[in-house]
């Protein structure tokens, strides 16, 4: 049994990713974080999410919670990730972080830990999306020179960063199929009389609404027609069973950084 433990265990995804560790038979709960002083700390986890074979003590101590796991589960927030990949300098832990909103200096301290630790890093944990990404790049390599590309993105109203860090992975992509420097021709939104779009833009727009669990739409638009490669994600379920399969290839792991294309063989 692969030892996990899972950061923010309380919030939205953590219940989910809780749920598809006892689903999976290769897997065990261990350790459960939250942060400093929340209310139900030192509860035993199973009592609160009313599952009775489960006995894991919820804790805000991280020195006990890496002790009590051999991979860890974190979508929390940037600072919270940086500071556990602090903590686990000098350990064997491995982490696999769905964490979004890390600048590109941040993203190097990821790499960094990687050299030590193993690692799987991806702003989206779902096969659907990942099997976006590398259909979207093979679009753009046949006919993004020719046509517009732009990628709308939707999420509920909670979410704190934006464009979301599967949108951005995305231009990225398109990016590098297209041979273009995404810092120069990423447009984020339009307002006011802006003049004509360049051929080189490729425009990212965020919504934000409701309880939308997660939504991506590439548009290639050209001359009298348009494709559209959508995903829709329906639940986080998606992501959390994404993120304990990962667990599961990166047990065989020792060092090094690696993205869900690799977990999935794509």
């Amino acid at each position: 049994m692969i030892n996990i433990g899972v950061v923010g265990a309380l919030g939205r995804m953590g219940r989910m990713i809780i749920n598809s560790i006892l689903a999976n038979k290769e897997t065990k709960l261990t350790a459960a974080l939250e942060k400093s002083g929340h209310p139900l700390v030192n509860k035993n986890i199973g009592d609160i999410l009313a599952i009775s074979e489960l006995n894991v003590i919820l804790t805000d101590n991280i020195d006990k919670f890496t002790n009590d796991c051999e991979i860890i589960i974190d979508f929390s927030t940037v600072s919270s990730t940086l500071n556990l990949l602090e903590k686990l300098k000098n350990t064997n832990k491995k982490i696999i972080i769905g964490t979004t909103g890390f600048s590109e200096d941040q993203k190097r301290i990821i790499e960094n830990f990687s050299k030590t630790n193993a690692v799987v890093f991806s702003p989206n944990m779902s096969i659907g999306v990942n099997l976006l990404f590398k259909i979207a790049a093979e679009t753009a390599k046949i006919i993004g020179q020719n046509y517009d590309i732009e990628i709308v993105e939707a999420h509920h109203n909670k979410k704190k960063d934006s464009p979301s860090g599967t949108a951005m992975k995305l231009a990225e992509v398109i990016a590098s199929a297209v041979n273009r420097n995404l810092e120069k021709c990423a447009v984020y939104g339009r307002e006011g009389m802006i003049g004509e779009r360049t051929k080189e833009e490729i425009g990212i727009l965020a919504v934000r609404a409701g309880d939308i669990v997660g939504e991506h739409t590439v548009i290639f638009a050209g001359p009298g027609e348009r494709i559209e490669l959508t995903h829709k994600a329906h639940s986080r379920e998606t992501f959390a069973n994404g993120a304990v399969n990962a667990a599961v290839w990166l047990k065989r792991k020792e060092t090094g950084l690696y993205s869900m294309a690799e977990v999935l063989g794509l």
